[in-house]
């Protein structure tokens, strides 16, 4: 029998999923905070900015849509209307999707300076070079 993830482990996943989403979508300046043991209400934020308030509906669906696929119902959908602030409640992930203005004015990085930065970005394979070295990954 398959060991179910944790609630901890999949909300965490449920976030990482949401930022990669989000950043297959074209999204820019995609952050993931841990706010357990700072939030009471939440475990995970995800923020990013998008260009317009079609691709941000987009990405606001394709989200909600992953969700469902792997057991996690959005419980409050607000702003698809308005399109320059989207935000999806999951309970333990909330979902914020911004135009630029309004990213800049609420600024929720500083707000919740105190909570640690989610490392999500997919790392790019090591690729062999024709003489059989190994060409690093970004960042190595």
């Amino acid at each position: 029998m398959a060991k179910r993830a944790s609630k901890k482990d999949s909300a965490r996943e449920l976030a990482v999923a949401a930022a990669r989403i989000a950043q297959d979508n074209n999204a820019e300046d995609i952050v993931v905070l841990d706010l357990r043991g700072i939030s009471p209400v939440t475990d995970y934020f995800v923020i990013a900015t998008g260009t317009s308030d079609r691709q941000m509906r987009s990405i606001a669906d394709d989200v909600i849509r992953h969700g469902k696929t792997v057991g996690q119902k959005v419980w409050q959908v607000a702003g698809m209307e308005s399109g320059d602030w989207i935000v999806l409640d999951f309970v333990d992930v909330v979902v914020h999707l911004f135009d630029q203005p309004h990213r800049r004015y609420y600024d929720l990085e500083l707000i919740w300076g105190d909570a640690r930065r989610v490392r999500w970005q997919r790392r790019s394979p090591a690729t062999r070079r024709p003489d059989g070295r190994r060409t690093p990954r970004a960042g190595e």
